[in-house]
């Protein structure tokens, strides 16, 4: 009686602690949400209230009315469907067969990739740019596509390989026993197995465009070619005039798309993260 006694409270303890950390985390979203329905233009007070005198949604309004805020959307969905698609529809075949073929190179292959991808980007942004510009690619999307799938590529190949490594082969042979082709094999067996892998790979691929700025910064050099991340950072690039309200608002509307995503594969999370380990 005692021992269930002395376990309830640990486990009400622990639970306590974890919802204090959880609401700790939500301490910074809160108070930029509070930030973003202020009539002032600081993000600092003198008093010890966190809570605006007067609220308003002005910021809101001149977000989407007063700045191009929906181009910037529209030109995150582009970028951000248009390498999910790119980087996910090479990764899924060059996982599979990195995971069940074997042939020469294979891991000379493998250990390439992943050396690509040690180096950072910021080392090859003059060589792409000059590229850029003799191939007339600046202020296009398809040239941002091009970079940004070549580098999610590799990720995506390494993340989902593993879990191409955790499905038994011996599902497959009994595939090709009872007649089924390759084709068939893949489409209707082999992806519908690794559906949790795939998401949660094409979600972070996803949220690593939507949140890239340095590259969308330096290829596109139209203000109406910018994507949100760009165009976040251009709201507070002048050192004479900075409204962090209007800031606040901007970043709470950029969230929004992300966390609808996010609560939608919630339930792939932990089996696409978890499943499966990397293999020689």
């Amino acid at each position: 009686m005692k021992r269930s006694v002395k376990r309830t409270l640990g486990l009400a303890a622990l639970n306590l602690f974890f919802i204090s950390i959880c609401l700790i985390g939500l301490v910074p979203i809160l108070y930029a949400f509070l930030l973003s329905v202020s009539s002032g233009s600081g993000a600092l007070t003198t008093g010890l209230s966190i809570l605006p005198e007067k609220y308003t949604l002005d910021n809101y309004r001149t977000i989407l009315v007063e700045k191009p805020f929906l181009k910037w959307l529209y030109n995150s969905v582009v970028l951000s469907v248009g390498t999910m698609v790119l980087a996910m529809g090479t990764s899924v075949t060059a996982s599979y067969a990195f995971s069940r073929f074997r042939f020469p190179g294979r891991a000379a292959a493998m250990q390439i990739l992943l050396l690509l991808n040690a180096f950072p980007q910021i080392l090859s942004m003059f060589a792409i740019f000059r590229l850029f510009k003799l191939l007339n690619l600046l202020n296009s999307h398809a040239g941002l596509i091009f970079i940004y799938s070549g580098s999610m590529c590799i990720f995506s190949i390494w993340n989902m390989k593993g879990y191409f490594d955790s499905i038994p082969i011996e599902i497959e042979e009994a595939s090709k026993i009872d007649g089924a082709g390759n084709l068939t094999l893949i489409a209707k067996i082999i992806l519908p197995l690794a559906r949790p892998a795939i998401i949660v790979t094409a979600v972070m691929v996803l949220i690593f465009v939507w949140n890239e700025y340095l590259f969308a910064t330096t290829f596109m050099l139209r203000e109406e070619s910018y994507t949100l991340a760009g165009g976040l950072y251009q709201l507070q690039a002048n050192d004479y005039s900075r409204s962090w309200p209007l800031f606040s608002a901007a970043a709470i509307l950029v969230s929004v798309p992300i966390l609808i995503i996010f609560f939608c594969i919630q339930k792939y999370m932990v089996s696409g993260l978890t499943a499966g380990g990397v293999k020689g």
